[in-house]
């Protein structure tokens, strides 16, 4: 897996929370539901979900009855997770400031870690290693990512807009791929990767807030314009009563620190 932790993911996602927030996919209850039956979740539980952003993941965890703390070096992000987990039904999940290679956390103090849509921006060896070390004896890690089904052919023309952004090619992941930099880690056992469906309806506004809500979608006012024209064309030719509706496969990424 490329690391990407050099292209300065702390502030590249700056002034995206609010339309992160929005217009990003949730992940499938399935998936979801998995991990807690895998990994043994309980209430008296603890997930620290690094890189957590403005809390998706977090909260799907909190609804359903585990303790959380989300961790993220952004304070804007970490704000929009902090204002819309005032709601929620459970667990209210406690956010701080910190970094995936160097979290703050005590030692052997975490049940699961998780990385959810985020793992591609750290380093990735540090970042397992302090893994291991916040994780309890027999915990686990957890990497999960919404990858595009381009084998849905709405889906494959949104795809073909996106990677015409810059910075696409770099920072886009190959899919059923992102993890596997886990899969061969001599510091866990029993990796495996299980795939999940998911989907997203979508009306026009949505279909391009989803697309300017990822960080490496154009901000200079001429290119945004032709990238929003193209997606305009995209939903024409897919929507179906004002709504259209992008595939994924979830890949969730799982291994265990020994006991």
């Amino acid at each position: 897996m490329a690391d990407l932790s050099h292209y300065n993911p702390t502030s590249r996602f700056t002034g995206l929370a609010e339309n992160y927030a929005k217009y990003r996919p949730s992940y499938p209850a399935a998936a979801i539901d998995f991990i807690i039956t895998h990994c043994e979740l309980r209430s008296n539980s603890l997930l620290v979900d690094i890189g957590c952003g403005t809390g998706i993941s977090s909260r799907l965890f909190a609804e359903r009855g585990i303790c959380v703390i989300g961790v993220d070096p952004n304070d804007e992000m970490r704000r929009q997770a902090e204002r819309t987990a005032a709601s929620l039904r459970g667990p209210i999940p406690a956010y701080r400031k910190g970094r995936a290679e160097e979290t703050g956390l005590p030692d052997a103090s975490a049940d699961v870690v998780l990385a959810a849509q985020a793992f591609h921006w750290f380093a990735p060896e540090p970042t397992l290693r302090e893994f291991h070390r916040i994780l309890k004896s027999g915990g686990w890690v957890v990497l999960m990512w919404n990858e595009r089904d381009e084998i849905d052919a709405c889906t494959a023309d949104y795809g073909r807009v996106i990677r015409s952004a810059p910075d696409a090619a770099a920072v886009e992941l190959p899919r059923g791929k992102a993890g596997d930099v886990l899969l061969t880690s001599s510091l866990f056992v029993d990796a495996a990767r299980f795939p999940f469906a998911n989907e997203q309806p979508l009306d026009e506004d949505g279909l391009l807030g989803r697309a300017f809500s990822a960080s490496y979608a154009p901000r200079e006012p001429a290119a945004a314009q032709a990238f929003a024209a193209e997606l305009h064309g995209v939903f024409a030719r897919w929507q179906l009563n004002g709504n259209m509706t992008l595939r994924y496969e979830t890949s969730v990424y799982v291994a265990r620190k020994p006991a």
